[in-house]
């Protein structure tokens, strides 16, 4: 589609893929008890399509996070992952939408701990305290705005 000199875009897989990989925040949108959506910014760590995230040690009125309790209920979940410029021909954005599960201990949970650690050097003093919610990933949408 062309307008103004813009050409609107849908990205390939590797672009997404790409961009997502060097973005720092996502948005999880996870699905309250009675439908209502949820949603809140999240650091991720991405591992082929399994999408790692976890409660932190930042300071939180409680580690039993809405998020946690909605994906027990709920499997369901979209992330995206975008960027924002006054220049609206750099304007993308990707959702990512599978299907996830809060995963306690054991060898996933360690696996998204080592990826989130090399990622983000604060989880040295943050460290993931609490579970880990895991995503597979099961579609990539995406789409930009090129000039």
């Amino acid at each position: 589609m062309e307008g103004r000199g813009a050409i609107v875009a849908v990205m390939d897989e590797a672009e997404m893929r790409r961009r997502v990989e060097a973005a720092r925040v996502a948005r999880l949108a996870t699905v309250r008890p009675g439908g209502r959506p949820h949603v809140v910014p999240v650091v991720f760590a991405l591992d082929g399509d399994t999408l790692y995230t976890s409660v932190d040690g930042k300071p939180k009125s409680t580690r039993r996070l809405r998020r946690l309790e909605n994906v027990a209920a709920n499997p369901d979940v979209e992330l995206v992952v975008d960027h924002y410029d006054e220049a609206w021909e750099m304007l993308w954005w990707v959702r990512l939408s599978g299907s996830a599960r809060v995963v306690a201990d054991g060898p996933e949970r360690e696996r998204g701990v080592e990826l989130l650690r090399a990622r983000y050097p604060q989880y040295e003093r943050w460290g993931p305290l609490g579970e880990m919610i895991v995503v597979e990933v099961a579609s990539w949408r995406g789409w930009s705005m090129e000039g």
